[in-house]
């Protein structure tokens, strides 16, 4: 019986290593496989991103509202605050409008507006810009059109069009200047807190928080904010000319609806921007030309941004105090 049994033993290991070697071979192609499918699906994500990449590096044909094929109405949009670093500042207004102006096939412009206002400087320098370029082009015209609102620095841009249009609901006007702030004089004294303020001017400090206002402050600031308004109400008077009422509540910077806008003069009729590119401009195909940040850009300021952050609570300073 022992001769038998080392014969079947003897079989045993190479049955063993046939069987491992048919395993390992078989979890190789798998892995294979794998790889491969692995390659090809990275390599169409890859594909697809660089198409991707390539539609928003060519803002003249893919960026701004489509391939730009005969004539059209250019639209360039004023969206939010009128400040300087924002969506709506003067730089990106300006060159929306100058490529719009500067298109061979723009028969019109139209500047869509939904903003409660915002810089004077920033919406005098649009307003300028617009008179610049239509004298430029005086057979391209330029119309305002309202959203929802158009108030304060947003009417300001808007006096400089030909004409102005808004829904029966919008809120337009608001023709004036503020500054505004708050005192904690008070508060000061019943906590029993010091003001500690040094300055070299005599009115250095002036309208400081935290001190008592002055008059002869005060009265300067009213001057200044005289004048700012008084430059707002010459451009608006430039611009809308006599089809302006002769309300002197115009000027003091209340707010009307769009329809009221009309009997005051503050608009000239009711109708939406599609309205306005088929039945006025005559040319109903629009074509976006409102700069657009890039994605990359957006990315790279929001990461921007979180190390800013990051360092900041690193180093223990909060936002207020980096400055």
């Amino acid at each position: 019986m022992e001769p038998t049994e080392q014969k079947t033993n003897g079989s045993d290991p190479a049955w063993e290593r046939d069987l491992v070697n048919r395993l390992a071979f078989a979890s190789l192609n798998e892995q294979r496989r794998a790889r491969r499918w692995s390659i090809f699906f990275k390599s169409l994500l890859f594909v697809y991103l660089l198409v991707l990449l390539l539609l928003m590096m060519m803002p003249g044909k893919f960026g701004d509202g489509g391939v730009k094929l005969g004539q059209h109405t250019a639209l360039v949009e004023v969206k939010g605050v009128i400040a300087d670093g924002t969506e709506a500042s003067a730089d990106t207004i300006v060159t929306g409008l100058r490529n719009a102006f500067a298109d061979k096939n723009t028969v019109g412009v139209i500047l869509r507006i939904n903003s409660p206002g915002g810089s004077p400087v920033q919406s005098g320098y649009v307003y300028d810009e617009i008179r610049r370029l239509r004298q430029k082009h005086p057979d391209i015209p330029l119309y305002a059109v309202v959203s929802d609102m158009c108030a304060s620095g947003g009417y300001y841009i808007a006096a400089a069009a030909d004409a102005i249009y808004a829904n029966k609901a919008s809120v337009v006007g608001s023709i004036g200047v503020l500054m505004n702030g708050f005192g904690f004089v008070g508060t000061l004294d019943k906590l029993g807190v010091e003001r500690r303020l040094l300055t070299a001017g005599e009115h250095k400090g002036f309208l400081d928080p935290f001190s008592p206002s002055r008059e002869e402050d005060v009265t300067h600031i009213k001057s200044l904010l005289g004048d700012i308004h008084q430059q707002f109400i010459t451009a608006v008077r430039e611009g809308r000319g006599e089809r302006l009422s002769d309300d002197p509540a115009i000027f003091s910077g209340l707010v009307w609806t769009g329809e009221q806008g009309v009997a005051l003069g503050l608009v000239d009729d009711l109708a939406s921007a599609s309205q306005v590119a088929r039945e006025v401009v005559g040319a109903e195909k629009i074509v976006d030309f409102t700069p657009r940040p890039r994605y990359f850009e957006r990315l790279a300021a929001s990461l921007g941004d979180a190390m800013a952050t990051g360092f900041g609570s690193l180093l223990g300073l909060t936002p207020g105090q980096m400055r």
